[in-house]
């Protein structure tokens, strides 16, 4: 039986739940229970007979937006493996865009960002083509950019933590740069970062990247490689904000959209819109008296 959970404002929310129980009627879809869930009480569970699940939650969106929710096929499990993006998912920033600026190029670096985010641009050859665009500025300034600028998104650690608390295996995929994510994927408490190298030479980028690219296929293939090993039946959960998250968020049994591009989140079976990244732990049922501190 199909199961939503959202977290969404508390002002008016039986007018709002009854609105919505006869839009979703009205498109064939019965909502058979809705309570409050046990271990979060601001968490609404619905459950449903049958459901697209694209239409419930533009339903739902509708009618309690801006809300955090998530929608499953069946009844919601603790993931044993926890897959995530980097840049303005687990830290607020795009850390090529902040690089830029040390590069006084920022404007331009950061257009060309938001092209490949939004799914306008090849990702490939949009970071190759910024990469290029820092050559010669020196390995010192990726530090002081880190140090300086470069902070984790609320809640980031606790979510971490909390589902590593659980069993779950954490790892941070990003087409970000290794300068960056090792650590902060050791500062959140990751236990495998996966991302690209730039090419150093002299103390200076040389305007290129060493190996492979990581891409939205590469993320993909990230989650489904972690997830064999685990064997038949495991839960996946992954998050993400941008086109070359999509892949990953599709493969995943929980992909949410934190705070994402409109084409992440038409992907997703699952939004972050209102709160921080501790509203996923409330989504996946896991009470706050048991949340690990960042």
């Amino acid at each position: 039986m199909p199961i939503a959970r959202l977290i969404a404002d508390p002002q008016q929310l039986e007018t709002r739940l009854d609105a919505a129980t006869r839009a979703l009627e009205a498109q064939g879809m019965r909502v058979a229970m809705a309570r409050m869930l046990d271990t979060s009480g601001d968490v609404l569970q619905l459950a449903l007979p049958e459901a697209d699940t694209a239409k419930l939650m533009q339903v739902l969106g509708d009618h309690f937006g801006p809300a955090d929710m998530l929608v499953a096929a069946s009844d919601i499990d603790l993931p044993r493996l926890f897959v995530s993006d980097m840049d303005s998912t687990m830290i607020g920033q795009e850390c090529i865009d902040e690089l830029a600026d040390f590069a006084g190029i920022k404007h331009h670096v950061a257009a060309i960002t938001e092209r490949a985010m939004q799914g306008e641009l090849d990702f490939e050859s949009a970071l190759r083509e910024r990469v290029m665009l820092l050559r010669d500025l020196s390995e010192e300034a990726i530090f002081e950019c880190l140090a300086t600028r470069i902070k984790p998104m609320p809640g980031a650690r606790v979510l971490v933590e909390t589902l590593k608390s659980k069993g779950c295996r954490t790892v941070l995929v990003t087409g970000g740069f290794h300068h960056f994510a090792d650590p902060i994927g050791e500062q959140l408490g990751f236990e495998r970062v996966v991302g690209n190298r730039l090419a150093i030479d002299g103390g200076k980028l040389t305007g290129e990247l060493v190996g492979a690219i990581t891409d939205s296929s590469v993320k993909r293939a990230t989650l489904e490689a972690e997830l064999a090993e685990m064997g038949e039946g495991a839960v996946s959960l992954a998050t993400g904000d941008g086109a070359n998250d999509i892949p990953m968020l599709v493969a995943a049994d929980y992909g949410v959209a934190y705070r994402a591009k409109p084409a992440a989140k038409l992907a997703a079976n699952g939004w972050i819109d209102r709160g921080d990244l501790t509203s996923v732990l409330k989504l996946l049922g896991i009470p706050e008296s048991e949340w690990v501190a960042g």
